[in-house]
């Protein structure tokens, strides 16, 4: 029974690692994060013109 105790903890223990490795990777991405309105003003406005004639 003690082999099956310390597996679950260990399983706990590294569910738990991989929760919190998550929420950083998320909250990394959150602040990277470009809002949309930077994106679409990177087109220079010449460039769409051109594509409309």
């Amino acid at each position: 029974m003690r082999g099956d105790e310390q597996s679950s903890k260990g399983e706990q223990a590294e569910a738990a690692e991989q929760e919190a490795a998550k929420q950083r990777i998320l909250a990394q991405a959150e602040a990277e994060r470009v809002p949309v309105d930077d994106t679409t003003r990177a087109v220079p406005d010449r460039r769409w013109r051109r594509e409309q004639r």
